[in-house]
């Protein structure tokens, strides 16, 4: 009873140390499971989300649309539950100016529903539901009315609009037709479209980067009043994929075997027979205009006829009243009356010349009939005329109708190709990164200090160690004094560090996160194994500290440890060493020089301790620092160009002609542009990039004429990158690089995600879906967006050319055409605001699909999510390093109370020997903060590696002013520990502290 008791009174003397261990274990469990539990818990709440609301798995477009033969196909597919054919429309309406929207089907297969936030849903034709988005900028309100016009070309069936008939009609085939929405509207409710969770009301609504809506807005309206029968797309749920968490690989891996079967299958067989559906249609339609013509051309032939043998029988009267006169004449000159009245009474007989000649005397005489005969002969030239260029028309149009007909393309997508869900899943899973790898260095720390604290508290207690060892009381009994107090601050300090992880750091993350995603159902849930597993690693590491130092003085002999501990032998520093300099210092300075370096522990537990905290505030300044110049230096830097416009293929030509007549331009360069993908599959034998890697990321491929290659150093600044290590990477010299034909550039950020270096073997799909192996000629510097540059001969080399992988999709050497340049690259005259209304002014242009400003883009380019998460691991770190700063300043003064008391009664005042022993700590924390900045960097570069997300690379960056705030806030926290320790120091007696132990 008694050595409880005087272990629970010596607990309670070393409150100081207890509150340090617990300080120290909240602050590491806090950051181990708070940033882990925010995106648990964000992740989650979506998840269960989606699947409420039956967010595709997968979803398939088509150029040329889906018919109900396309949707059975997808039905039959292994693995496919549900599937929902999709009819939209796009259409405009003026709201400040030309406006654009989506009329979106509700599907009524129960995926892609809209969640509903205010009103009702739809129900009737004519009735629509709103985003938020629109309403905060139109100023509506449920109950409003809107009229919208619809686009002449919509949609993805939009595509095939000149080449689905031979009229050039809308129709596909004899029954399919594209889908048209009613044009007055009533707003009934507000929802929130699954399929992108951005909050329009957050402080991120107009700075996303990744944000690919083709249009501004999006209504969803019933079936009721859509007309068509023609789908623009077909959602897919797949069997057991709800069972996973959608941002899992195990997702990843379900959705896979299904879009991994469509493509090897439906796909091909369907796209062959759409376009055969449309071929069929133009011949029937070829056939169908031939049928009809010919029944106005007989129509017509037979009417003008009817018109000619009805004037040929009117001449011929008249030739016959002639002949019969001229026959009656002659006869009345003759011998007796008899003969004349029997020539009279009988029409001549004419030979056929003779009548054809009297025929066209009569017509010649008249001009009623020359005239009536020249109608007639014009009227049978123009039929003859209309009849031979019908003929020839529709020839042509047979002749043509194969090549006016592209290759019917699907493109199946899972739902990483969502801007939204995309954009969520990178931030979370950048930020759960900075979760992962933070802790590590707090848990160094907190093993260090726990050393420090224990070894100390293990050495104040030895005298009475050894009379309890002395008196029959066992090793690991006496030991369970420290251990346990040890134990029970770390369990103290790991719960309200799991309070604090699971409840404020997952609160603040989840306010951040709302401000930019609208998350409904989101609540804070608490993780039992992942919450005992992050004490117990605490415990584990704080508990070996303690275990160490005990060992260290329990294996002595009682005896020895009743003795008081020998004082170091004395000897000399390096500075005792240089003279010159030796002796310039004065007696205190000397002091202070050898109780720095003859403690050696003391110096690398506070340098190393001073030195980790420092690094932690130094690296999440440079990661807010990186991330704050990633879009100047990708925009600015990197991006010579100040403006990018895209046009559809049909476009280019009349998007170039907008442009160049517009003035603005002063260097341009004619590119082509298309969405693909760039894939590495491990194989380990270092032709694929790292061994064994794999993946894929989305890619801009960038084709650029073979005439202009070295025009793209002009607009795009072509610098090559090597990996370094830990997360560096070396940039060689401005203008070094050449895009040739031997290879592609690829982008850094996609390049170092894949793990893709020079001379590495890529698979690359192109906008047709048609892969290809390509060699990688270099790797170019760039941040933001992957894109690949192609030479235009290596583009044909690698698509069009027989060798060509995924042969059954790729077009034969026959077919290949030229590219068409449908994107430019220009550089504009003006300033940056004007040059941004100009790439919106362009936007409202039927010809141009998107139009991009560099310098709009430099200015808008925001990270908020990263912001907060360093400012909340700066703090930590802040914390951190005040809690290390007090644990060292009082184990350094508890050591040396002796000493303290000696110079009180040397005559020393208060505020002397509070000079004495702050210059050493602070001298120590001047040594940590030097040590640390560096480490702070080289931290930084490591943490490249784990935040690798799609289409970023952070190039680190630490500006002079993140290390200037780094050192001073070191500094404040150890200037404020000063205000601790000085009353500590004013109350020691010299007295007491002066007896001897024995």
């Amino acid at each position: 009873m008694a050595f409880v008791k005087d272990m629970l009174r010596m607990w309670a003397h070393s409150w100081k140390r207890f509150i340090s261990i617990a300080m120290i274990t909240l602050l590491g469990v806090a950051v181990l499971t708070g940033i882990y539990a925010g995106c648990r818990d964000a992740f989650r709440s979506t998840d269960r989300f989606f699947d409420a609301q039956g967010l595709h798995d997968v979803q398939v477009l088509s150029t040329a649309g889906l018919s109900n033969g396309d949707i059975a196909a997808l039905r039959k597919v292994n693995g496919v539950a549900k599937v929902q054919a999709e009819r939209s429309q796009e259409v405009t309406f003026d709201l400040d100016g030309r406006k654009s929207a989506t009329m979106q089907e509700i599907g009524t297969n129960g995926i892609d529903q809209p969640y509903l936030q205010e009103g009702r849903m739809p129900k009737k034709a004519g009735e629509i539901a709103v985003t938020r988005k629109f309403i905060r900028d139109s100023g509506k309100h449920i109950g409003s009315r809107l009229t919208v016009t619809p686009e002449s070309a919509s949609s993805d069936t939009s595509d095939t609009s000149d080449t689905n008939g031979a009229d050039g009609t809308n129709e596909t085939n004899g029954t399919d037709e594209a889908p048209s929405f009613p044009t007055r509207l009533t707003i009934v409710g507000v929802v929130l479209d699954p399929r992108n969770l951005s909050n329009p009301d957050g402080y991120s609504a107009m700075t996303s980067f990744r944000s690919t809506a083709t249009t501004d807005y999006t209504f969803f309206a019933p079936s009721d009043g859509v007309t068509g029968t023609l789908y623009t797309s077909a959602t897919l749920l797949v069997k057991g994929a709800a069972a996973e968490s959608t941002f899992d690989e195990s997702y990843e891996n379900t959705v896979k075997q299904v879009t991994d079967r469509i493509d090897g299958t439906v796909k091909t067989d369907r796209q062959n027979a759409r376009r055969q559906e449309l071929l069929d249609a133009g011949n029937k339609k070829i056939v169908d205009a031939r049928a009809e013509a010919d029944k106005k051309f007989a129509d017509a032939q037979s009417q003008i006829d009817a018109n000619r043998q009805q004037f040929n029988q009117q001449v011929d009267q008249i030739v016959s009243m002639q002949a019969g006169a001229a026959a009656a004449g002659a006869a009345a000159n003759g011998a007796n009356a008899g003969a004349a009245a029997a020539a009279g009474a009988t029409t001549p007989q004419l030979d056929e010349t003779t009548r054809e000649t009297m025929r066209e005397t009569i017509i010649a005489a008249s001009p009623e009939l020359t005239q009536a005969k020249q109608q007639l002969d014009q009227a049978q030239s123009q039929l003859n005329e209309q009849k031979a260029s019908t003929e020839q028309t529709l020839k042509t149009k047979e002749n043509e109708l194969k090549t006016s007909i592209p290759q019917v393309r699907w493109y199946v997508q899972d739902r990483q190709s969502l801007g939204g869900f995309s954009a969520l899943k990178s931030d979370l899973d950048s930020i759960q990164s900075l979760g992962n790898a933070f802790p590590i260095v707090f848990l160094l720390v907190a093993v260090m200090m726990s050393l420090t604290a224990m070894a100390r508290m293990v050495e104040e207690d030895r005298s009475l160690i050894g009379t309890y060892v002395g008196l029959g009381y066992g090793r690991l009994a006496v030991a369970s004094r420290y251990l346990l107090f040890a134990l029970l601050a770390c369990l103290i300090g790991g719960g309200l560090g799991l309070i604090a992880g699971f409840l404020g750091i997952p609160a603040f993350l989840l306010v951040v996160l709302q401000g930019m995603y609208v998350m409904p159902g989101l609540r804070l849930e608490y993780d039992w194994l992942y919450g005992s597993l992050g004490i117990a690693l605490f415990v584990v590491g704080v508990l070996a500290a303690t275990i160490y130092a005990c060992v260290q003085e329990m294996r002595q002999t009682p005896a020895a440890l009743m003795r008081p501990k020998a004082p170091r032998a004395g000897s000399r520093i390096l500075l005792e060493r240089i003279r010159p300099v030796w002796n310039r210092i004065g007696f205190l300075g000397k002091v202070t020089a050898r109780n720095i370096f003859r403690f050696k522990s003391r110096l690398i537990m506070t340098v190393g301790g001073v030195a980790g905290c420092t690094a932690l505030i130094v690296c999440g300044l440079a990661i807010n620092d990186t991330v704050a110049d990633l879009g100047i230096k990708q925009y600015r830097d990197i991006y010579q160009y100040d403006l990018m416009v895209v046009s559809d293929d049909s476009d280019a030509s009349a998007m170039r002609t907008k442009v160049a007549s517009d003035g603005r331009v002063t260097s341009s360069l004619d590119v082509r542009i298309e969405s693909g993908d760039l894939t590495v599959a491990g194989s380990g034998d270092g032709d694929s990039g790292k061994a064994g890697s794999s993946g894929s990321e989305s890619i801009q491929l960038v084709a650029v004429p073979e005439k202009h290659l070295s025009d793209l150093g002009e607009m795009v600044t072509l610098q090559p990158v090597s990996s370094g290590i830990l997360g560096t990477s070396g940039v060689g010299k401005t203008g070094s690089l050449k895009l040739d034909d031997d290879g592609v550039i690829v982008a850094q950020s996609a390049a170092s995600a894949l793990g893709v270096k020079a001379g590495s073997k890529v698979r690359l799909t192109n906008g047709d879906g048609v892969q290809a192996t390509a060699k990688v000629g270099a790797v170019n510097r760039n941040l933001i967006g992957s894109d690949v540059y192609v030479s235009e001969t290596y583009y044909a080399k690698l698509f069009d050319s027989k060798d060509a992988k995924n042969t059954k999709n790729s077009k034969s050497s026959e077919d290949s055409e030229a590219l068409t340049w449908n994107a430019m690259l220009a550089k504009l005259s003006g300033s940056d605001a004007s040059q941004t209304d100009y790439a919106e002014l362009l936007e409202e242009d039927s010809s141009v699909m998107k139009a991009v400003s560099c310098a709009h883009m430099a200015d808008s380019f925001k990270f908020d999510l990263m912001g907060a998460v360093v400012a909340l691991i700066v703090a930590l770190a802040g914390g951190l390093a005040l809690v290390v700063l007090f644990t060292l300043a009082n184990t350094n003064v508890s050591e040396r109370v002796r000493e303290m008391a000696t110079l009180k009664v040397l005559g020393f005042f208060d505020r002397e020997v509070h000079h004495y022993v702050n210059r050493e700590m602070m001298i120590l924390t001047v040594m940590g903060v030097i040590l640390g900045l560096p480490l702070g960097r080289l931290v930084g570069g490591m943490l490249t590696m784990a935040l690798n997300m799609p289409s970023l690379y952070f190039e680190v960056e630490v500006k002079p002013l993140s290390y200037v705030i780094a050192a001073v806030a070191t500094m404040a926290f150890a200037l404020l520990v000063q205000l601790f320790v000085n009353p500590v120091l004013d109350r020691i007696d010299p007295i007491s502290s002066l007896k001897s132990v024995e």
